[in-house]
């Protein structure tokens, strides 16, 4: 395919921080993307939440399934604006690779925790994870990707946090934050398809989970008027027996008005804004966008989850035992490193060449083993450390 003036070219990457051999057979956003498949990071997200714990169903969505989902829409609406789909999936499929246990309860916990210690971020972390923590090559830490994937992945960033990435590494990954650019086009896509990928899939595993009905979507128009115009095409699906079909039809078609939507409302801001290149997409305000009226439909969309589905009762009682996990895990690592394994021990005393406040050094090293667990993991060790068993 060809790629727009616009789109990143492999080519013309700005390339690792440590530099390599290009692959004979790969551009380098598709040697990203394999290296990203290949780790150990990635296989965790099978047993990371999405919004159900992992044990709760065999079918809901997990950070891997979500992540999956993210990139295959990112591809088909980059294939449609002619941008580089091997970055789109490369950053998809990485966004997620920091994010903690037990979903966002996990994260704001995780953050809470290290409140004295700089702080978790998510975003931050994924980050960190492809430049520090996958540990598979001789030659460096890390997976040693484009700049191109670390910038889509990096897709939010405190201004302290930016500054000191400005610092390790001058004119990389940090600076946009602090200059206000943009990031490339197929970054800003990743970005909207998160968004889409969710609200689709949390209504399926919300219905499947029997927190929310067909009839609550009702209060849903971006929903309910595919329910409606489904049910009119298709009048078997009247019977509740059918609920699945319809359901899944349902959503189908409502993905594919947002993906139309997006590919319409980009090209004309593309048109209108004109950029030449990525640095003059970079300089623009964000282009990879929803029209006002989708916008607005998916933001009643995303309040309807929230109140009926995010804050359930159901979810918040697993939310707080989550929580529990975290920050009990957190303080008995703290306190006895040694119930860490001893690649951590190492690790600190590494750290503390750079860090030299030894607990400051000590807690970013249990926020990296802490982030890295799987839901059952967690579960298991803190079984093991306090003798109590929690979401079983």
């Amino acid at each position: 395919m060809t790629l727009a003036r616009y789109a990143c070219d492999p080519a013309t990457t700005r390339g690792r921080r440590y530099p390599q051999v290009p692959a004979p057979t790969r551009t380098d956003y598709q040697r990203d993307r394999d290296r990203i498949v290949h780790s150990t990071a990635f296989r965790r997200l099978v047993y990371k939440t999405q919004v159900f714990l992992n044990h709760e169903g065999d079918l809901f969505r997990t950070r891997l399934t979500h992540s999956l989902e993210v990139a295959q829409l990112g591809r088909s609406i980059a294939r449609s604006l002619q941008l580089n789909e091997d970055l789109v999936e490369a950053i998809a499929l990485a966004h997620d690779l920091g994010h903690t246990p037990f979903g966002h309860a996990g994260q704001d916990t995780l953050n809470a925790c290290m409140a004295d210690f700089g702080g978790f971020e998510h975003n931050l972390q994924s980050l960190r994870v492809v430049d520090h923590l996958e540990e598979r090559y001789p030659e460096f830490d890390g997976l040693n990707l484009t700049f191109e994937t670390r910038e889509g992945i990096l897709k939010h960033c405190s201004r302290h946090h930016a500054e000191q990435l400005e610092r390790a590494e001058p004119g990389g990954v940090g600076q946009r934050f602090l200059v206000r650019h943009q990031p490339s086009l197929e970054a800003q896509l990743c970005n909207l398809a998160d968004e889409i990928a969710y609200n689709a899939h949390d209504i399926d595993d919300g219905v499947r989970s029997g927190l929310i009905t067909l009839e609550q979507l009702q209060q849903v128009p971006l929903f309910d008027d595919f329910r409606r115009q489904t049910q009119t095409e298709y009048p078997q699906l009247q019977d509740k027996a059918q609920g699945r079909r319809l359901l899944y039809e349902s959503i189908r078609r409502m993905l594919s008005a947002q993906v139309y939507d997006v590919i319409s409302a980009t090209k004309s801001a593309l048109q209108t804004a004109a950029p030449e290149t990525v640095a003059a997409v970079r300089q623009s305000p964000p282009l990879i966008r929803f029209s006002a009226a989708m916008r607005e439909q998916s933001q009643t969309l995303k309040s309807f989850l929230l109140e009926k589905l995010y804050r359930h009762p159901r979810v918040l009682d697993t939310t707080g035992q989550a929580q529990q996990v975290v920050r009990d895990l957190f303080a008995r690592y703290l306190a006895q490193p040694g119930n860490m394994p001893e690649s951590h021990h190492r690790r600190w005393q590494v750290a503390l060449v750079h860090e030299p406040v030894a607990e400051r050094a000590l807690a970013r090293i249990v926020a990296d083993y802490i982030a890295g667990m799987t839901d059952r993991f967690a579960l298991r060790e803190h079984e093991r450390l306090t003798g109590l068993r929690l979401l079983a």
